[in-house]
């Protein structure tokens, strides 16, 4: 069944995209000559099949930091607090791209790390639209095939149980949103699946038999309490790292402050204008619009 999971994200992967969305992904690969390995594409712009006037994800797989920006203090940070996102134009169309190594992929796509931020993304659709050469591109598609494993493991413990094993799938993907401070409107984890119900079908029996689970069976309830304590520190690390990651992309990201208003405004319905101090100094306008949006509710 491992062997199964394999081939449908590899399948996955290698769906046909916009011609856009590659020219775009070999043009961020190009700006690391020495040590591009993989650019994959996911998020709304992909389950939305829309790319004009919104801004695409990507993430670019490096070799290792180093190769990548060789003595800057960009590989320090990256490393420390992977990864690190720039923004990027290309023929018309912006994005935005984290920057991973090879190994940091491999590592945050499995169960061993409390972040969920890269596997709860790549349980969800994605597409390997660049890469250096065919062994990147295989050890994109292992890091991919531990995503969903991964998030239903993490969710089973929590979850009640029913008829509909899709049921597994919005119970993880909202455990997941809960964990990162996050502008979407709740429902957004059921949302996801709602989007592409008959692929989940797919991922459902070769995920869960990845992760050595079978529904049928009784989950103890010391293992649910174990769970409860993780998830629990999940949100608690989880909130806390977007925060500095917040801060860490104050020095990489230009233009941040606008594409954190126009994402919340997207997202959960709010009105807010940037000033032009705010622009100026985009680190204390972020930190000052948490408090406020977090009473709002416009972020959780």
């Amino acid at each position: 069944m491992q062997d199964s999971l394999a081939t449908l994200v590899a399948a996955e992967l290698a769906e046909p995209v916009d011609p856009r969305v590659g020219a775009m992904a070999a043009a961020v690969a190009a700006l690391y000559p020495d040590a591009a390995r993989a650019v994959l594409f996911y998020g709304s712009c992909l389950r939305q099949r829309e790319l004009d006037g919104l801004m695409l994800d990507f993430y670019l797989i490096v070799s290792d930091y180093r190769a990548a920006y060789g003595k800057s203090w960009l590989a320090a940070a990256n490393r420390l607090i992977p990864p690190n996102v720039f923004p990027f134009g290309h023929d018309g169309l912006v994005a935005k791209y984290a920057v991973l190594s090879e190994a940091d992929f491999h590592r945050l796509n499995g169960p061993e790390t409390l972040s969920v931020s890269v596997w709860a993304r790549f349980a969800q659709p994605s597409r390997l639209v660049w890469s250096a050469d065919a062994a990147a591109a295989g050890r994109a598609v292992a890091a991919v095939a531990r995503a969903a494993p991964t998030l239903l493991g993490e969710a089973r413990p929590l979850w009640e149980g029913g008829q509909d094993a899709l049921d597994l799938w919005r119970c993880a993907f909202a455990l997941t949103y809960s964990a990162e401070l996050r502008a979407e409107r709740t429902g957004r984890g059921a949302s996801v699946v709602e989007a592409e119900p008959e692929r989940y079908r797919r991922f459902t029996e070769p995920a869960l038999a990845a992760a050595g689970l079978d529904l049928r069976a009784p989950v103890p309830e010391t293992e649910r309490r174990r769970a409860r304590r993780r998830w629990a520190a999940r949100r608690r690390a989880g909130k806390a790292l977007t925060v500095i990651r917040l801060i860490k992309a104050s020095g990489t990201y230009s233009g941040g402050i606008d594409y954190l208003a126009w994402k919340i405004n997207r997202h959960a319905g709010t009105r807010i204008e940037v000033k032009p101090w705010q622009r100026r100094w985009p680190l204390v306008a972020a930190i000052g619009l948490l408090p406020r949006l977090l009473r709002r509710g416009a972020i959780r």
